[in-house]
């Protein structure tokens, strides 16, 4: 078992270092002191695309930074929750379904326009009409949107809908008579747009008539490093002040004029099971893989020791919603799993596959460390790597596999995202997970407007999960922040997002 345990250490080293260039072997070099002027240069792994337009925007990397330049009548903060925006407050009615936003006065888009209905209207129907969003249908489908005379906007549902915020924060409002969206974006945001460079940079800078809390940093230069090597040269360098979503290799050469952050890629890691596949129908086999996985070597084996254990379909960053007490339900314990392999008829133990995607190197060492660590319960793992369309097809799609090591994130900023997807007959159920009381607190939650009981029905179905041992829990990954050691303020989200609005010089 150490010889295969240090093979697959090995390999996670090697990837790392492939990632970013080799950098993990270079010297530290202490970047050159520099005034800063009140601008940062922030190092982004992409361009942000071939569309600016916010209905239009297909990848995570986009929406994290041009939710500086957009928002809707409510945003996500970084606690998880909903708060106002463009919208000053919000009126529920009893039988929640009716919302009515009361509007903020004097916001002001980024080409000096004042906000008015008619832009509202216009940005309701263009959302409809052509969001690629795919959470975003559902809601209209639900939801009557008007506009009164009276600085509000009432939401009428045919049906309750506990993620009413959440899709609403999606809903950009932009100018009606505005059309070059595509390429130089307009919102009400802290930070306007001013220019983009074609895989160089796009330049933002403080928005001065912002209505709310103005921004600290005046200019903005998100800086396109496609290359691993050439984002740590930069950062070695002194060139970069912000860079986020690196690796542990590429921060370990940095200077200490730096402050390293660590956070989690708000992605939840596990041994997805097939529920519905003999022997895993049982649910003691699905427990006795439960303890026979030490998701602690797991996590020093993948990743030295760094990345956040979970014990459900919830992570950490969803402060509210995680309960930190079902981490570690399954404490490792191969005996147990042995007896419970006994007792459901397999005293012998028996072959397993896990099928994983070769793209994704923590997936893979994540189940080379899996397959080792079962042997010892008597189970034969055989790890199985297929192309990524391979596997959207053929695990996620048409659910053809036993178990495989994957990760979800959330869609929206909601519980709901995560945990609605494990429903009985849910089209997004891969595992073919059915359970009619998990099912019951998902509806319940799903049709309250109470914050505080929707928490305890989503913490409820969660540990429903974990006892009835889903899946097998391993982690969300670690990922680091590297930024300017005189900068403070920085706010990390559940969601793709960087809040540069929060982001300060100490020495001014």
């Amino acid at each position: 078992m150490k010889k295969v345990l240090a093979l697959v250490l090995a390999m996670t080293m090697l990837v790392g270092l492939a990632a970013c260039g080799g950098s993990g072997s270079s010297q530290p070099v202490e970047p050159a002191k520099k005034e800063h002027g009140n601008e940062i240069v922030v190092g982004i792994p992409q361009d942000l695309g071939d569309s600016l337009d916010p209905y239009q925007m297909s990848s995570a990397g986009t929406r994290e930074i041009l939710t500086n330049v957009f928002e809707g009548l409510y945003k996500p903060n970084s606690d998880g929750d909903y708060v106002p925006a463009i919208a000053s407050s919000c009126e529920i009615s009893e039988d929640g379904l009716t919302y009515t936003f009361h509007l903020n006065e004097g916001v002001t888009f980024h080409n000096g326009k004042t906000l008015t209905n008619a832009d509202l209207e216009y940005s309701f129907a263009k959302c409809a009409e052509t969001t690629l969003d795919s959470s975003l249908p559902k809601f209209f489908a639900n939801a009557d949107i008007t506009v009164n005379g009276k600085g509000q906007v009432i939401v009428q549902l045919k049906e309750a809908m506990s993620d009413i915020f959440a899709y609403i924060s999606l809903i950009y409002i932009i100018p009606a008579d505005y059309a070059d969206q595509l390429t130089a974006p307009i919102g009400t945001g802290p930070y306007k747009f001013v220019s983009r460079s074609v895989q160089e940079n796009v330049i933002l800078e403080k928005f001065e008539e912002y209505y709310g809390e103005k921004a600290k940093i005046d200019k903005i230069t998100c800086k396109v490093f496609e290359d691993g090597t050439a984002l740590v040269t930069a950062l070695n360098a002194g060139a970069i002040d912000f860079a986020t979503h690196l690796s542990l290799d590429q921060v370990a050469g940095v200077g200490s004029d730096y402050q390293v952050i660590e956070g989690t890629t708000n992605v939840v890691q596990a041994l997805y099971i097939n529920n519905a596949a003999k022997p895993f129908d049982d649910i003691r086999v699905r427990q006795a893989l439960c303890y026979a996985v030490n998701v602690d070597d797991v996590l020093q084996l993948v990743a030295n020791g760094h990345g956040t254990k979970l014990g459900t379909s919830i992570y950490p960053s969803f402060k509210k919603y995680f309960d930190s007490s079902l981490v570690g339900y399954y404490k490792y314990d191969v005996e147990k799993a042995k007896s419970l392999l006994a007792e459901a008829g397999y005293p012998n133990g028996f072959d397993m596959t896990i099928t994983v995607p070769s793209v994704y190197p923590i997936h893979v060492n994540t189940a080379l460390v899996i397959a080792e660590q079962l042997k010892a319960a008597g189970i034969n793992a055989q790890v199985q790597e297929v192309e990524w369309n391979t596997w959207l097809t053929d695990v996620y799609s048409n659910r053809d596999f036993e178990t495989t090591v994957s990760g979800f994130d959330a869609s929206t900023l909601t519980a709901n995202a995560l945990l609605e997807r494990w429903t009985s007959g849910h089209k997004k159920n891969m595992i073919n997970f059915a359970n009619s009381e998990y099912d019951e607190y998902m509806t319940k939650a799903n049709s309250t407007t109470d914050e505080a009981e929707r928490t305890k029905l989503f913490i409820a179905a969660s540990r429903v999960l974990t006892e009835n041992a889903a899946n097998v829990y391993i982690q969300d990954a670690a990922e680091f922040t590297v930024m300017n050691g005189l900068l403070d303020g920085y706010q990390s989200y559940p969601l793709y997002r960087i809040n540069f609005a929060s982001l300060y010089y100490t020495d001014l």
